[in-house]
Parts: structure tokens; sequence; C-alpha cells
């Protein structure tokens, strides 16, 4: 019975992800975006949405083909089962937005400030990000696979069965979080803050062993 327990609580839920459901789409040419407005079933390809306000738009079973975000605002956006395939944007501003069965495919960003957003049943497949900004975001069931990540700041936020596969990530900080589930066995990292918020982390034995002296000095233990 004991042993039984012991099992239960060692095993690693993983992300549950909902397929992206997707139907015929309205291919789009004029990319007329605006504030606010909703986009339903459509198709847009290489779409320039550098600098535009769209702030509050919700996106629902889009499919965005090499979008171009740079400096796009979308502050409180929506998008629901929605598909980005290589996006693209120094600075990607996004935040308190909502992503809900999303994939993104290779995608190259910048600074993506997504700080205080939502994420729920999302993908993001390679690519390269310089900064991701979830400071107090809420994310469940979300698979980062193959990316790389220069800076990660998951500062105060709230994550559940989050996986990291083979991603690479220079600093990592989860100073303040809230985590359960957070798998990143086998992702590689330099650095890792905010020790003291480890609680609900997953991590191999090599990672632990890379991690031992950072935690040690964290708890103020001298090895000699």
């Amino acid at each position: 019975m004991e042993k039984s327990r012991g099992t239960a609580a060692s095993r690693v839920v993983a992300p549950r992800l909902s397929a992206v459901n997707l139907q015929e789409f309205d291919d789009r040419q004029d990319h007329a975006f605006r504030r606010g407005e909703r986009y339903h079933n459509l198709r847009f390809n290489r779409a320039a949405l550098d600098g535009l306000d769209l702030g509050e738009a919700v996106f629902a079973e889009c499919r965005f083909d090499a979008p171009s975000f740079n400096e796009a605002q979308l502050r409180g956006a929506s998008f629901r089962d929605c598909i980005l395939a290589e996006a693209y944007a120094p600075v990607f501003q996004g935040a308190r937005s909502t992503w809900r069965d999303v994939e993104f495919s290779n995608p190259r960003l910048g600074s993506a400030e997504l700080y205080e957003s939502g994420w729920q049943s999302v993908r993001i497949d390679g690519g390269k990000l310089d900064f991701l900004n979830l400071r107090g975001a809420k994310l469940a069931d979300v698979l980062i696979s193959g990316c790389i990540i220069n800076e990660l700041d998951l500062g105060a936020a709230t994550a559940t069965r989050v996986k990291l596969e083979d991603c690479t990530i220079g600093s990592l900080d989860l100073a303040g979080a809230r985590l359960k589930d957070v798998d990143i066995r086998g992702t590689e990292f330099r650095s890792i803050s905010g020790l003291g918020s480890m609680s609900g982390l997953v991590v191999d034995e090599y990672q632990l062993g890379l991690l031992a002296p950072l935690i040690a000095a964290h708890l103020g233990v001298r090895v000699l």
C-alpha cells in the first residue's frame, strides 16, 4: 500500500492538449485588421500586422501563415483554435492576451511581452524566442518543444502541466511562481533564479547535479 502511494505521488501528469479545430477557410487577402474586431474561420497568408492596434480583437478558428506582428498591439486579444506558422516579431506585445487551443510552429520572436496572459492547451514547436515574458501568467496544458529561449520569465506565474521538451534555455526565472507538474527534463539551461519557488518542478538526475551548487548556496550550505 505504501509503495502504491509513492508511485502515484511521483507520477508526472503530462500536458493535456486538445486538437486545433479548423474547418474550411475563407482565404482573407485584404488584411483589414482593427481593434476589438472579431475574426472567425479565416486564413491569413503573410499578413503584415506591424504596428497595428489589435487590442481586444478575437481570432477564432484562424490560420496565420508567415505573419509579421512586429510592435502590433495585442493587449487583451484572444486567440482560440488557431494555428500560427512561422510568426515573426522583433517586438511582440500581447500582455493580458488569451490563448486557448493554439499551435505555434517555428516562431521567431525577439521580446515577447506576454505577461499576465492566459494559456490553455498551447503548443510551441521549434523556433527561437529571445525573451519570453510570462510574468504573472496563468498556464495550463502547455508543451514547448525544440525551441531556443534565451530568457524565460515565469516569475509570479501559475503553471500546471507544462512541459519543455528538448529545448535550450539561457536563464529561467521562477521567483514567486506556483508550479505543478512543470517538466523540464531533457531541456538544457544555463541558470535558474527563484530557487525558493522550485516546488512542482520536475528535473532529471543530470539537471539535479547542475542545480545542486545553486540549491546549496540558496540554503546557505557550504560544501568543503
